[in-house]
């Protein structure tokens, strides 16, 4: 175990750094997939249609 300051120092931003990823980046790149593959979606019907046979 690393009890020198600069052993501390960087603990420390370790957990920030974890911190940070679990709940600001994580959440908002799921979002941001989960909202750009419901865009894609919705563009491709929009171009080509709905899916399903001819009518």
């Amino acid at each position: 175990m690393d009890t020198t300051p600069e052993g501390r120092a960087t603990k420390g931003k370790e957990t920030r750094l974890f911190v940070f990823l679990v709940v600001c980046l994580f959440p908002l790149l799921s979002v941001a997939l989960v909202g750009g593959y419901g865009f894609i979606i919705w563009f491709m019907q929009m171009l080509l249609g709905p899916p399903g046979p001819p009518t």
